[in-house]
Formats: C-alpha cells, sequence, structure tokens
C-alpha cells in the first residue's frame, strides 16, 4: 500500500477486519491501530507525508474488568493443602508474586544477587523489569519471605517452570480450591496492587513505583 494512498477509510476497514476476520478484541485492535499509526508519524516527520491521514481518528473505548484475588481467596489458596507437589509448588510461586507483583519474567529470574537490605533495615528486592526496562524495587514481606526460604536452593530461589505449564497448572489449582476466577500468572501482580497495597490504603503513587510501572496511567 503506497503511503500517499492512505486515507482514515484504511483504518475503519483494518478495524472491521481485525474484529469480523480475526475476532480481536477492541483493547487488541487499539494496539494494532496504534503500530499502524507510529509508521505514519515516522513518514511524516521523515517528509514522506505532507499531512496526517489520520488526524481525526479516535480509538474506540473499552472497559476492562481487572481480576484479581479478594482477601478471602488469597487465605484459602494459601491454607490448602495439595496432595500433588507440582501443583503446591506453583501455588507457592504464584502467592509469592501476589505479595511481591512480580511478572513471570522477573519471577523466573530471581536470584540471591536481586535481595538486598533496604534503607529501612529489611531485605528488598531490586531488580530491572525486562518489558520496561525500569528498575523495580519491592520490599520482602513475610509471607514471600517465608516461601524463598522454603525453596532456598543455591542461587536459585523459587522452582524452574514455563509459562505455560504455569498457568495450566493454575487452571486446575482454582478449580480444587474453588476459585470462580480463570487464574493466570498475571493476577498475582494485579492481586499484590489491590488486595494486598491498595486495600491497605497503600497510595497511588506508590503502586505504580513498586510495579515498576512507566507511568501512572498504566496504574490506574
Amino acid at each position: 500500500i503506497l503511503l500517499e494512498s492512505i486515507k482514515m477509510n484504511f483504518l475503519k476497514d483494518f478495524d472491521f477486519y481485525l474484529k469480523l476476520e480475526l475476532g480481536h478484541k477492541q483493547i487488541t485492535i487499539n494496539k494494532s491501530i496504534q503500530r499502524v499509526r507510529k509508521i505514519i508519524k515516522l513518514a511524516l516527520a521523515e517528509g514522506y507525508l505532507q499531512k496526517d491521514p489520520f488526524i481525526l481518528y479516535k480509538p474506540k473505548r473499552y472497559t476492562t474488568k481487572v481480576v484479581f484475588l479478594s482477601n478471602e481467596e488469597l487465605n484459602a489458596l494459601e491454607k490448602y493443602q495439595f496432595a500433588q507437589k507440582r501443583l503446591a509448588q506453583v501455588r507457592d510461586m504464584f502467592v509469592f508474586c501476589c505479595y511481591t507483583g512480580l511478572a513471570y519474567a522477573e519471577m523466573s529470574n530471581l536470584s540471591k544477587e536481586h535481595l538486598v537490605i533496604g534503607f529501612d533495615g529489611n531485605t528488598w528486592i531490586q531488580m530491572f523489569r525486562q518489558k520496561t526496562n525500569t528498575s523495580v524495587s519491592v520490599p520482602l514481606l513475610n509471607k514471600a519471605k517465608e516461601i524463598l526460604e522454603k525453596y532456598n536452593n543455591n542461587n536459585e530461589l523459587l522452582p524452574v517452570i514455563t509459562n505455560q505449564k504455569f498457568n495450566s497448572y493454575l487452571k486446575e489449582i482454582a478449580v480444587i480450591v474453588g476459585i470462580a476466577k480463570r487464574l493466570t500468572h498475571h493476577i498475582a501482580r494485579k492481586t499484590f496492587a489491590s488486595t494486598v497495597l491498595l486495600y491497605n490504603d497503600v497510595p497511588m503513587e506508590i503502586v505504580s513505583e513498586l510495579l515498576g510501572h512507566s507511568s501512572m496511567k498504566i496504574t490506574q
């Protein structure tokens, strides 16, 4: 498609194609269109286009329901005695992330070098988020500390497992414990933000810092 032939209708047709043909949700469609617009902005900056064909375009609104575990669900998950070792391990790792807010990549890469003594004399996790390349500093709460002590093995602080298997086992765990939510690793991060922090009156600004978000908008 030639740059000069692109008009507003292109985005409308693209939106229609992504929605009807590929079955994408509006949030995914908006992301795809955002990437197309990035190329157009680059073309404008380089002088390949004289005016923005999408200047009047407004992304369609969408509402997302933030899913996280309540205090009751988190407590039930923590106390459940699993017969299978693999489920018990994944539960522990999930709960660990509920009290640290670590994403899967950071959880997988966590090692002793990331544990430091903070300004308050307590142990903190300090590392970089792969997704945003921003620094993350999170206090090691007692629940998370207990889990690390349980699995302390040389430099590896937690068992190694793929993201796919982790989420697959979480589905089993949800059914066994009786949690009527589709559990994924990311829900642990949202539980940390909501149930552990915000519901305990931690300010939004601090929550944003602890999550390693690049802007307050993402946290909100």
